[in-house]
């Protein structure tokens, strides 16, 4: 288990983002909430658009409900979104097997269509969805005591390694065998809540919830 941080002062809510064609019911987005209710603390996880523009253009606006020192938290893409968010107002981030390089990822995608089984939206993904996603990319990342990156040593879709390159110096938490899922979530809420200055009980664990099996 990490140590928690020393910041500033303890954050004053927390921003959720899913990934990619997920949802606010996904797992590890119940469990952060159920987490920051537990303390009392101000939590807000939007379902999120697939365009990255207005996915990024909502949850920056409801960071304005967190008050002045928000903690952000994001998995794959919504890492990723969490990072825009972070590097534009200097804010605290803890991301889950963040996405590196959204547009490399993306290309991937180009014209096959998705359901959100969360919403129920279908879509496409298009040329337009890597035109947006290179150009909200931030050329750096800066400060990177302001991040914590949560890691699956199996993820089956991003890199470790980029991460580790992108976000140098950044506090990192590597969980051997752990996949892009990242299902060990509900383990490390306590070091993704330290990063936000929060203290919750390592004994904590969230309503049904089954603990993966370690490799």
């Amino acid at each position: 288990m990490l140590s928690a941080p020393c910041p500033v002062k303890p954050a004053s809510g927390v921003l959720y983002l899913h990934g990619f064609n997920s949802g606010v019911d996904s797992p590890k987005a119940r469990w952060v909430r159920e987490a920051c209710a537990h303390l009392g603390l101000p939590c807000v996880s939007p379902q999120l658009p697939h365009r990255p523009a207005e996915a990024l253009a909502l949850a920056e606006s409801r960071l304005a409900e967190l008050g002045p020192a928000p903690l952000l938290a994001g998995s794959s893409m919504g890492g990723f979104l969490a990072t825009c968010l972070a590097e534009r107002g200097g804010l605290r981030a803890a991301l889950i097997n963040p996405a590196v390089a959204p547009t490399r990822l993306v290309s991937d995608w180009v014209d096959e269509v998705f359901v959100n089984d969360y919403s129920g939206e279908r879509f496409t993904v298009s040329e337009a969805h890597l035109a947006e996603l290179e150009a909200l990319t931030p050329a750096r990342v800066t400060a990177p005591e302001r991040y914590l990156l949560l890691l699956g040593t199996a993820d089956e879709v991003l890199d470790p390694a980029d991460a580790f390159a992108l976000y140098r110096g950044a506090r990192t938490l590597l969980h051997p065998g752990a996949d892009h899922g990242f299902a060990v979530l509900a383990r490390h809420l306590p070091a993704l809540l330290a990063h936000g200055g929060h203290a919750l009980s390592p004994a904590w664990q969230p309503r049904s919830h089954k603990e993966p099996d370690d490799p």
